[in-house]
């Protein structure tokens, strides 16, 4: 076994280090622009969280999780070598790298996260889940469409939010993420699956939605991220390129959150008893501005 870093809550690793004046906080802050564009569409884009470096320090410690005997494995809350119904298209999951590599575990305390993530979200940041969405070249899977709340109810009240962040260049023709603007107004939706039928949400559409269903893709550079409102309708379709399409995801809430149930927030953790906070050592407070 390798040392459990969800007990570690700052740096460990040497990703980043962390502004030291409030001009180098500040840097980091969303436009009033991007703020507003999120508002009205539940999603902004582009923007940069990691360096080239850094991308290629995260890109060695993720191919060394890949492998399901490594000697952290037994820390992933969930771990999907093809979480795809069809074996010849693979999609690559896994919530709990931060327990485990301290690139990941550092970069939940990143600033160019925590601070738009905090505007975005409106108060203090803590933590949730992280989770990798990796497809192969070749053979990649889909994600199908889905809103992140509709797997996050055990949480309340609805004040989440993701960050999606690339580490290789995502594009229509290697699977990147795809987003319905508006979506965000929708209510929660039934959850219709995660992986393999992108046609599936139809079914639980009305007529009106249905006729908003227009999807925009989100093209990112690596290092590149996108936030995202937890009732936002997003999903991606499959890496048949040369090339991979790995990205890692946190997903945050705002401080206040409480549990809705008696059973484990998440496989591994102790339970957070119904109408208690969340926080804890597997969910710590990230940023408070």
């Amino acid at each position: 076994m390798v040392e459990d870093l969800s007990r570690r809550h700052e740096l460990v690793g040497g990703l980043f280090t962390l502004p030291q004046t409030s001009a180098e906080w500040e840097r980091y802050r969303l436009s009033d622009e991007q703020v507003r564009f999120f508002h009205d569409n539940g999603y902004v884009s582009g923007i940069r969280i990691l360096d080239d470096e850094q991308v290629e320090r995260l890109r060695g410690e993720l191919q060394a999780l890949f492998d399901p005997k490594h000697p952290g494995n037994a820390l992933f809350h969930e771990f999907h070598s093809n979480e795809s119904p069809d074996p010849s298209r693979v999609l690559f999951h896994a919530l709990g790298a931060w327990r485990i590599q301290p690139g990941f575990h550092d970069l939940l305390w990143h600033p160019a996260f925590t601070v738009p993530a905090s505007q975005l979200l409106g108060g203090a940041v803590r933590f949730w889940h992280d989770q990798l969405f990796c497809k192969p070249a070749h053979h990649g899977g889909v994600v199908a469409w889905h809103q992140d709340y509709s797997y996050w109810t055990r949480t309340e009240p609805m004040a989440h939010l993701t960050c999606w962040i690339g580490l290789d260049d995502a594009k229509r023709d290697n699977g990147c993420l795809h987003y319905i603007p508006g979506s965000h107004r929708w209510e929660l939706l039934p959850v219709t699956g995660l992986a393999g039928d992108m046609n599936a949400i139809q079914s639980v559409l009305s007529l009106e939605q249905r006729a908003q269903f227009k999807p925009v893709a989100v093209e990112l550079k690596k290092g590149e991220a996108s936030f995202h409102h937890p009732l936002m309708v997003h999903g991606s379709y499959e890496n048949s390129t040369d090339r991979p399409r790995r990205a890692t995801v946190i997903n945050a809430f705002r401080d206040g959150i409480i549990s809705n149930t008696n059973t484990p927030l998440l496989k591994g953790v102790p339970v957070v008893g119904k109408g208690h906070k969340v926080e804890g050592s597997f969910f710590p407070l990230l940023y408070e501005p």
